[in-house]
């Protein structure tokens, strides 16, 4: 029976190189100069931290800039609040998304559902694979698919026929 699976992964290696280049940027440039800014990745968590608002919004532009030129969707980021750190220095911490969530999945399953094409939705794990008799079937429901759903990059994989 014919198959794939739907997903919502970044490339992480170019996530990390454009953060590489993000912090080269922030160190050179003249605005940044004695300032304590600067972006770490640990796991998938992007940590800006700056001197003020405006700062971490300079930080950020350059971020979404550089993860534009390798690539990557911003799409995949998702913005937290903005929080005060000791003195006078904030930070910010964007996660970077790895897989469904179950609520976004269960609207997907439903959308395909209604849909009435014949095939069937299945979560998984941050993944959702979506099985039917027809690869037609299949294709019609990757465009419907990328038609509804906007709000974060989906991917298809793992297409067995």
């Amino acid at each position: 029976m014919p198959s794939f699976d739907t997903v919502c992964e970044a490339k992480m290696v170019d996530v990390k190189h454009a953060i590489e280049n993000t912090s080269k940027e922030i160190s050179t440039r003249f605005d940044f100069k004695g300032t304590p800014a600067s972006v770490e990745l640990k796991d998938k968590e992007i940590t800006l931290v700056g001197n003020a608002d405006f700062q971490l919004t300079q930080i950020e532009d350059v971020l979404r800039n550089k993860l534009t030129k390798q690539s990557v969707d911003v799409r995949f980021l998702d913005k937290g609040d903005v929080q005060k750190m000791g003195g006078d220095k904030v930070k910010i911490v964007i996660k970077v998304r790895d897989g469904i969530e179950t609520e976004l999945a269960k609207k997907i399953q439903r959308i395909i559902k209604d849909s009435k094409i014949k095939v069937q939705a299945a979560i998984q794990d941050g993944k959702l694979r979506v099985s039917g008799t027809k690869r037609d079937d299949l294709q019609a429901a990757m465009a419907l698919m990328r038609k509804e759903i906007t709000d974060i990059p989906l991917s298809f994989d793992n297409f067995r026929d």
